[in-house]
């Protein structure tokens, strides 16, 4: 079974910063593409950031400017960094990467990881 490991939630201080991981695991195949969605309580889900394969890397309105996405080709791990949060921040984060399996193309989602901004 293919899985998306997350990894980096947890409690965040106000004004801190957030280092989520993304990597595949069951799978050898590469990581050409991720994105990165959150989902606070009683809130549908809403695109933070996304680094396609091919074309301009595009976040959110309340993400740009104090986040970053990005791929690591190597440790294939995919990462999404977001500095000066609040509380509006609160909410679980998922991965969804793009693998490819020889020619073809396969989209995944990671079980989402709770991060908490609070004092």
């Amino acid at each position: 079974q293919v899985q998306l490991e997350e990894s980096g939630g947890g409690l965040v201080r106000p004004g801190g910063s957030l280092r989520l991981s993304c990597a595949p695991s069951g799978t050898t195949s590469s990581m050409t593409a991720i994105a990165w969605y959150r989902q606070a309580p009683g809130k549908q889900r809403e695109l933070v950031a996304v680094a396609p394969r091919l074309g301009t890397i595009s976040y959110a309105g309340f993400a740009r400017g104090r986040s970053t996405i990005s791929r690591d080709s190597a440790k294939n791990t995919g990462y999404l960094q977001m500095n000066n949060v609040g509380v509006e921040d609160t909410a679980v984060y998922y991965c969804n990467a793009e693998l490819r399996e020889g020619g073809a193309y396969r989209m995944y989602w990671g079980q989402g990881i709770q991060v908490t901004v609070s004092s």
